[in-house]
């Protein structure tokens, strides 16, 4: 049975988060927007977008034929010399990596920049074991050091700024570091190097995972991923099973498509294939396959291409809603529209239903997304599940909301009931309303004016556009 994990509790891990982390977010977020867009340019759109389809056909086999690549993989790993170790939810995925830790007797870990690890909440198990597991990828480094979490898939310290990690240095690292990147770069490399040469066993995800050949695939912008999977004597790589491919023309299209989306580049600059184990490499690799409610996405015709994600980013890079709340105000592993639709079905609508509706639905995330996951289709149908319910879930909504929702579907149908009511609310505000909003509101509507005020209620639009077109000015001017 899958694990149900609960809401992560942020409080106690971002009481030291600066406080321009909303400045810092659009900063860094429009700059990977332009970066993407230069890269698409410099590419060819009519060439991009076929890369686009092609990316989400291939993702989409691979999703409906899993029964095929799955054991084809394992059995390619293992003739390879590798070791496969199936999970069904995050405490087996843990058990497995401590009883390897624990067989080796590693007691210092370097890691690989890892969503995975996050979902399974691997770093509290493996420091609770009494192991040291250090982030080596320079953003989870600095998110690690100072207490918090990754508040972007790719990006994990985009919430930051130069000037707070040079103080964070200073008082972490008692370094003399000064807010200029390169220098902070080197301060880590430094501390980072005696980490590599020193750990026991390196831990890692996988970007993709190549079926015909047994081939792990990670892709990154440091050197650290590369230290992690060879200097250790053990590698151990924890990977979701929605990540395999079927074969290396499979992944040609991809690597167009992730390095583009992520950063704007042509090509990442470290792209690391590992089949097995190898010659001056870990003397022992092994895979572990997740499964962690995949599978239960899978079973939902509706919500199944989820899992096409590449984790590239780009999604939340144009997301309003991220840009404004930045990523850890999803209170999940995973933030921005995919983890909208990613967490409310690991999680269930139960424990996080109400990311579903984080949404405005301007649909950038569809356009923007490099395997066409159709983020507004699947909000859409997530609200409906965490409302109304379906044979996955029962309802979250109270009645009273579901009762509420049905009639907003009425008034919205009928242009004349619709303006109806408006008059109605017009008048019926009055007792609530002060000066230009209502600060108060009866339930179920006082979940909202808990926390914030909400606008009055007008009915002035329409008489302005009627007597505007009685004028005769262009109503599309």
């Amino acid at each position: 049975m899958t694990e149900t994990l609960s809401r992560i509790d942020f409080r106690r891990n971002t009481q030291n988060v600066p406080p321009p982390i909303r400045a810092a977010t659009i900063k860094n977020t429009r700059t990977a927007v332009l970066k993407r867009a230069e890269a698409v340019q410099h590419l060819g759109v009519e060439y991009w977008e076929r890369l686009r389809q092609a990316g989400h056909e291939i993702r989409l086999h691979a999703l409906t034929h899993l029964d095929q690549y799955l054991p084809m993989l394992e059995s390619k790993v293992i003739a390879a010399g590798g070791n496969v170790h199936w999970a069904n939810d995050a405490a087996d995925a843990r058990r497995i990596v401590l009883e390897i830790a624990q067989r080796h007797r590693a007691q210092r870990i370097v890691k690989v920049k890892s969503m995975l690890s996050e979902e399974i909440e691997l770093n509290d198990a493996l420091r609770d074991a009494g192991l040291t597991a250090l982030e080596t990828d320079l953003g989870e480094y600095i998110v690690q050091l100072d207490g918090s979490r990754p508040s972007h898939p790719t990006n994990p310290s985009l919430h930051y700024t130069k000037e707070y990690i040079a103080d964070l240095f200073q008082r972490k690292l008692g370094v003399d570091a000064p807010p200029d990147p390169a220098a902070l770069t080197e301060i880590a490399r430094v501390k980072l190097r005696e980490e590599f040469l020193r750990a026991d066993m390196g831990i890692s995800g996988g970007n993709f995972l190549i079926a015909e050949t047994g081939t792990l695939v990670l892709v990154t912008n440091e050197g650290n991923g590369r230290m992690c999977t060879t200097l250790p004597p053990v590698h151990v790589a924890v990977v979701g099973i929605e990540k395999v491919i079927p074969d290396w023309n499979s992944l040609t299209v991809l690597l167009q498509l992730l390095a583009r989306s992520t950063t704007g580049q042509q090509m990442s600059s470290y792209t690391t294939f590992i089949t097995g184990t190898r010659d001056r490499g870990p003397r022992e690799f092994h895979l572990v396959l997740l499964d962690n409610g995949r599978t239960r996405i899978l079973q939902d015709a509706r919500a199944r291409e989820t899992l096409l994600c590449i984790r590239c980013g780009a999604c939340a890079n144009i997301c309003p809603v991220f840009q404004q709340v930045g990523g850890h105000a999803y209170g999940a592993v995973y933030s921005g529209p995919i983890g909208a639709i990613l967490s409310a079905q690991l999680l269930g609508v139960q424990t996080a239903g109400d990311l579903a509706f984080a949404s405005s639905l301007c649909g950038a995330c569809v356009e923007t997304c490099p395997v066409q996951v159709p983020f507004t289709e699947l909000l859409l149908h997530l609200r409906h599940r965490a409302v109304e319910g379906d044979r996955f879930e029962p309802p979250v909504a109270p009645a009273v909301v579901r009762a509420g929702a049905r009639a907003g579907t009425i008034a919205f149908a009928w242009s004349w009931l619709y303006e109806f009511g408006t008059q109605i609310l017009r008048f019926a505000q009055a007792p609530l309303k002060r000066g230009e909003w209502l600060p108060s509101l009866p339930p179920p509507a006082n979940r909202w004016t808990l926390a914030r005020q909400f606008p009055k209620f007008g009915a002035e639009f329409r008489a302005w556009w009627r007597k505007r077109g009685a004028r005769g000015e262009k109503r599309d001017a």
